[in-house]
């Protein structure tokens, strides 16, 4: 008897899995999980083409599958996703389409990172967001070598974030064989003047081609402040150095106070003190 219950639990337990393995990003577009392993079993995505039409049939890009309205598709690897069409058998009319994405996830059932590059400091980072002062406003930015031009981009906050974000849509700098992406957010209830409760939480999509990832940051506007150089006015012949704070920077200075540290350089010894 406890054979037969733990056999069903974990008959209800894969059953649950494979419910869990696919999920709809918007409509017509599902998001199929693979832990893209051989010993890892396809999932299957059953399509259905909406239409009064009897006979119609599907195709995946330009190749024929079968006829009906009802397709399962078996996916697990990218050939398995994409373009899924429903036309007519008489007058070949597109009638309906889904779109499959992949987002590959590990044994442990956590998406696995592939088509953005981590930045260098600090490690392990795909998103960097930073901001001049204390307007509310910030960048934010990202890097990949994939030039895939169908790459597309979704930055907007958390659902269910204290943080009211809106975004512009990205624009891409390539050098060399890397492209990095930066879009500039506003936090649209931010009051320079209150102290920060809750943090702002920033959710990337990123769709490229029949690949989806998804990528995620919290931070306080406080800690990602990185202010603009100061403005040099003039180095007089006595030594006497003077600036003033940069433009770009939250006023009254009073209320936002800057430290500045002076390095001097030594032509001579070529030595520095500050």
């Amino acid at each position: 008897m406890s054979q037969l219950l733990c056999a069903l639990l974990s008959l209800f337990s894969f059953a649950a899995l494979l419910e869990s393995a696919q999920w709809k990003l918007q409509e017509n577009v599902l998001v199929i999980e693979s832990q893209w392993s051989a010993e890892a079993p396809a999932t299957s995505v059953e399509l259905t083409c909406d239409t009064s039409e009897e006979a119609v049939y599907w195709k995946k890009g330009s190749e024929w599958k079968q006829a009906g309205k009802t397709l399962t598709a078996a996916v697990k690897e990218f050939p398995d996703a994409g373009n899924y069409s429903c036309l007519s058998q008489d007058t070949h009319e597109l009638l309906g389409s889904y779109l499959l994405l992949i987002a590959k996830i590990d044994s442990k059932g956590q998406m696995m990172r592939w088509i953005l590059e981590s930045f260098k400091d600090p490690k392990w980072t795909f998103i960097k967001c930073e901001a001049k002062n204390y307007s509310g406003i910030f960048t934010c930015s990202w890097m990949t070598e994939n030039k895939s031009p169908n790459m597309k981009f979704t930055l907007r906050s958390l659902k269910g974030s204290q943080a009211d974000v809106a975004c512009s849509s990205p624009v891409a700098h390539t050098e060399g064989a890397l492209t990095t992406y930066t879009a500039q957010c506003h936090q649209e209830s931010f009051c320079p003047f209150a102290e920060e409760h809750q943090p702002v939480d920033i959710f990337l999509e990123v769709i490229d081609e029949v690949e989806y990832e998804n990528y995620s940051a919290s931070f306080f506007i406080r800690d990602i402040i990185k202010p603009d150089p100061p403005q040099c006015q003039y180095v007089a012949t006595n030594g006497t150095v003077t600036w003033t704070y940069p433009r770009t920077w939250s006023s009254p200075n009073s209320y936002f106070p800057l430290t500045f540290k002076v390095k001097v350089k030594s032509t001579k010894r070529h030595k520095y003190q500050v």
